[in-house]
């Protein structure tokens, strides 16, 4: 019986880390910033590592021109290079978290979020 009760102990306590570890995860993945841009630099959006855009610049010319379509496609292909950075950043960013923690598994998905492909399985 005490036993259970120190088993529930550890797990508790383990609980409360995943928990403050899961807090510093959000808080650094606030503060990474991430800038994608299109056409030249006409588009420029910027992400954090939450994937929440903070900014989109359209050049004024471009607006001028009245390019709506030009518009249309530079801007989520200036989110998606942001996107790409974010998650790059991301993973350094979980790995250096993770502090060298051998969780199985947690390489490759790190490896997945930079955009890796994970090794094939023999």
């Amino acid at each position: 019986m005490f036993k259970g009760i120190a088993d529930l102990a550890g797990m508790l306590k383990q609980a409360q880390s995943m928990g403050s570890r899961m807090q510093e995860i959000n808080e650094k993945m606030g503060a990474i910033r991430a800038v994608g841009t299109a056409g030249g630099g006409l588009v420029e959006v910027e992400l954090n590592g939450l994937g929440e855009m903070l900014r989109l610049t359209i050049d004024p010319d471009l607006i001028e021109k009245n390019d709506r379509e030009l518009i249309e496609d530079l801007v989520p292909a200036a989110t998606n290079a942001a996107l790409a950075k974010a998650k790059e950043q991301q993973a350094e960013a979980m790995q250096s978290i993770a502090g060298g923690m051998d969780i199985p598994g947690l390489s490759d998905a790190l490896r997945s979020l930079g955009g890796e492909k994970p090794p094939p399985t023999t």
